[in-house]
């Protein structure tokens, strides 16, 4: 996957007057760290190999040193826009098949997936905090984008299950287009649609590079079978009876009440995270030198 030959000329006062919030230790990490052009904030950063947002890297260096992760753990990991709605409705109903026979009081009916299981990033550890977890069911599920080489140790050396799911890049760029219209309608007036995919191609995407992201829990998929399984999305979309099983299928989580109103990942309004999710629609976007 190649890269983009990044900036790393800034002054801290370029990183203070953008991330006002951020400690002292994350701002003088940043001043040291490449940069490029951002899709949702001005900028984002290379951090341990991969790019993501300044506000993150400082919850992800906090999830580093405080989360310690338990045997019966089980850590939904994906990069953006790949189907982490459907994985977290999917995993929640099969956890929890036991408790909630019932169909109509299934908590999927009432409550968005990502408030069933939440995000380390964007909700546990956000804003500086340093969650009490021990309160949670001992089968506890969490959600990270983070590669797997900057996962927090705890998870990699306990018993902690980790479940994989990986998309058609062409279809996750798409789904990625289309999201950041959603939350940032302005972008139609900042960027080309060429030119955020060929920013994608470089790697330049949070959590990215695409490949790398994907390579490196396929290679753990196969040296630790036993610790990370591997999905593919397009295989859960053709046999959507096996995969989800009690669960309501996608689109009809898409359509319930609490999935077109509030926010249960801060700043995007649920209705924002859910699409069609065909296989294969770049097709519908895509030029023929951008497949190429």
């Amino acid at each position: 996957m190649t890269i983009t030959q990044p900036t790393k000329n800034h002054s801290m006062r370029e990183v203070e007057e953008g991330e006002e919030k951020l400690s002292h230790e994350c701002k003088q990490l940043l001043l040291s760290l490449p940069k490029e052009k951002g899709w949702r904030t001005p900028h984002l950063y290379l951090y341990q190999n991969f790019w993501c947002q300044p506000n993150e890297i400082q919850t992800i260096m906090t999830i580093q040193q405080h989360f310690q992760a338990t045997d019966t753990d089980i850590i939904l990991a994906i990069i953006p826009k790949s189907g982490t709605t459907c994985l977290k409705a999917l995993a929640f109903a099969i956890v929890n098949r036991k408790s909630f026979l019932v169909a109509k009081k299934h908590p999927l009916l009432a409550s968005n997936p990502h408030d069933l299981e939440p995000f380390l990033k964007y909700k546990l550890y956000a804003n500086n905090q340093l969650p009490d977890l021990s309160g949670l069911p001992s089968r506890r599920i969490f959600a990270t984008h983070i590669p797997f080489a900057s996962l927090p140790e705890s998870m990699k050396m306990s018993n902690s299950r980790i479940v994989y799911l990986c998309r058609n890049p062409f279809d996750t760029f798409i789904s990625s287009w289309h999201f950041l219209i959603k939350v940032r309608p302005e972008s139609l007036g900042l960027f080309l649609i060429e030119e955020v995919f060929e920013m994608f191609c470089d790697g330049v995407v949070g959590f990215g590079p695409f490949g790398d992201h994907m390579l490196g829990y396929w290679k753990e998929s196969l040296e630790s079978p036993h610790k990370v399984l591997l999905l593919k999305y397009e295989d859960m979309k053709e046999d959507i009876t096996l995969h989800l099983k009690r669960l309501a299928n996608f689109e009809y989580l898409k359509v319930l009440e609490v999935n077109k109103t509030g926010k249960s990942i801060a700043n995007f309004e649920n209705k924002s995270l859910f699409r069609k999710g065909g296989v294969g629609d770049w097709v519908n976007h895509l030029i023929p030198v951008m497949v190429d």
